[in-house]
């Protein structure tokens, strides 16, 4: 019996090409092999074996090729109707076919028995990204003659090094081209664990490819940008552009194009972990809690309420920032910065300096960039951190994108935070301290009116007296200026208002803000000021989805949320004046 019986003959309508065998039912061969399938039967033929007789096919994949002899991915894969008892094609490692002589077994017009054509590899870069130059040894051999399509291109030892993609022109005999395994790998991923490469086992090759298999039956909802992020770290090669379209293409990617073969064993443990369901450290679903919201305190003689105990927690957000500020370059200018944090690094995404009208189109576009940053596990958290005055801006209302007007609000967790304190090392110090107590315990709610006649000084003293980590205002801080900057100040961790509503202390019938407030004391008590993110994003999706969304008292709730465990910033963000 041959050792080469993987070699093939393909019929297909009057097309007549040539193919080999990588798996007990798959062949490799052109597309346009096969491009009358639709429409013809497709056979396949073993030369090596001629007692298994033509075995139907059916195109498996296909690389995408359109018709054009220029075109890129020239290739199918087909599935056999039965399982054939013929070893199949070993691969080289890529690269190998510079130096020596190369043969391909073709099929061309009145050799239905297949001949052999010798040619050699052109050194030099791939012709469009795609192609190797072949060039015949001798001036009197067979050709790459019609029927040579879909061959295997072997070395001597009969290693596979690419395939046979377009045969001789009448101009040129002694031309032709060939598709390197490397690039057959790219268009179809099952190659990837079959093709030794440079730097990789093959056993962690093969538990690759078997877990990424698994994963696209068991967890299709895995994003193929964040695992590739997550293996190749902050510093490796960036997501190509307009990312993966698959599992198979990202692993493909690591393999192929990553210099550090540690990134495939990283990509394969992160998969295996999310496979088998391996909780992240902090808790059985990734996530801690601080202690719940225990009750509300209407005015200066209220006293908190006592709740439930609660353990300590470490915050688990994985935030991505939009910080805006005045750029100096005018008015109505600013300077836009987006970044993610992971691990308790920052990463950055881009800045630039736009109008004020150009802000919301930029922030769309390099939100969608974040997202790739974050660990595939990793829970959002959608943070603007903006100018005093600009507080009150409907971010949450910005729609995620061009061609989705779902709110950014609904869509995802989303807080806002005041850049001055945010950028305050006193504040932060203490903001840190008051999470640490929110962790602890249970705290109390703090409403403040909007027809309050407490003193500005009087609230302060409230706020601090309580210790309390949550205040809610019954109108938006315009309305109150004095009393909001008090919340700031203080600091509180946690602040929330109606954006819109009431228009403060003076105005005639029922109040908006007081009917706010009522409600949204009942809808927080007992949620841990670590969820409340996650909570407000309920609220805007329930009053989204509101028979009378305009008229939900959640409609246009704002969360300043303000936990600087999340955002940890190098020192010199914080105090060195080159920063």
């Amino acid at each position: 019996m041959s050792k080469a019986a993987w070699h093939t003959r393909i019929e297909c309508g009057r097309e007549v090409g040539a193919g080999f065998l990588v798996s007990a039912r798959q062949v490799l061969t052109c597309a346009h092999v096969v491009r009358f399938s639709d429409t013809a039967e497709v056979v396949v033929s073993f030369p090596g074996r001629r007692d298994l007789g033509g075995v139907r096919a059916s195109v498996a994949m296909h690389g995408g090729w359109r018709g054009g002899a220029a075109d890129p991915g020239d290739l199918a894969v087909l599935e056999l109707e039965r399982e054939v008892p013929v070893g199949p094609a070993v691969f080289a490692p890529p690269g190998a076919e510079q130096g020596g002589e190369l043969v391909a077994y073709g099929f061309p017009q009145g050799y239905d028995e297949g001949m052999l054509a010798s040619y050699r590899a052109l050194p030099g870069p791939l012709i469009s990204g795609e192609w190797v130059q072949l060039e015949a040894l001798t001036a009197h051999g067979q050709p790459l003659a019609a029927g040579f399509s879909g061959a295997a291109v072997t070395l001597a030892d009969g290693g596979v090094v690419g395939m046979v993609s377009a045969v001789a022109g009448a101009r040129d005999v002694r031309v032709g081209r060939m598709l390197p395994t490397e690039v057959l790998a790219r268009y179809w991923h099952g190659l990837g664990e079959l093709v030794p490469t440079p730097g990789h086992e093959a056993r962690a090759l093969r538990r690759l490819y078997t877990l990424v298999r698994r994963a696209a039956g068991a967890r299709p909802d895995l994003e193929p940008d964040r695992l590739y992020v997550d293996a190749v770290g902050p510093f490796g090669p960036p997501v190509p552009p307009g990312g993966f379209a698959s599992l198979e293409r990202a692993a493909g990617y690591v393999q192929w194009e990553v210099p550090e073969p540690e990134a495939v064993t990283r990509f394969a443990d992160r998969l295996a972990a999310l496979l088998d369901g391996t909780p992240p450290d902090g808790g059985a679903d990734g996530r801690a809690d601080g202690g719940p919201v225990a009750g509300t305190d209407d005015g200066p003689d209220a006293g908190p309420d006592d709740g439930p105990d609660a353990g300590p927690a470490e915050t688990a957000w994985s935030p991505i920032v939009v910080e805006i500020e005045h750029s100096g370059a005018g008015a109505g200018q600013v300077t836009v910065e987006v970044f993610a944090y992971r691990d308790g690094h920052r990463r950055p995404v881009g800045t630039r300096r736009l109008p004020r009208t150009g802000v919301r189109a930029y922030v769309q576009e390099r939100i969608d960039e974040a997202f790739t940053q974050l660990a595939p596990d990793a829970d959002e958290l959608i943070t603007f951190v903006l100018p005093r005055e600009w507080l009150n801006e409907p971010v949450a209302r910005w729609e995620c994108s061009p061609d989705d007007p779902t709110p950014l609000g609904c869509a995802y967790p989303l807080v806002v935070a005041d850049r001055s304190r945010h950028r305050s090392g006193r504040l932060r110090h203490q903001l840190t301290k008051k999470w640490q107590k929110l962790d602890a315990g249970p705290t109390t709610l703090q409403r403040v009116d909007c027809d309050t006649r407490e003193r500005p000084p009087s609230l302060r003293k409230r706020l601090r007296d309580h210790d309390t980590g949550l205040t809610v205002y019954g109108a938006p801080p315009a309305a109150v200026r004095e009393h909001f900057e008090v919340g700031l100040n203080v600091p509180v961790p946690v602040l929330l208002w109606p954006r819109t509503g009431c228009p403060g202390p003076a105005h005639p019938g029922p109040c908006a803000g007081g009917s706010f407030l009522d409600a949204l004391a009942g809808s927080v008590t007992g949620v841990p000021p670590a969820d409340l993110p996650r909570h407000v994003l309920t609220l805007r999706e329930t009053a989204e989805a509101d028979d009378d969304p305009d008229g939900h008292w959640a409609r246009d709730i704002q969360l300043m949320w303000d936990d600087p465990r999340c955002f940890p910033e190098p020192t010199a963000c914080l105090h060195s004046p080159v920063a």
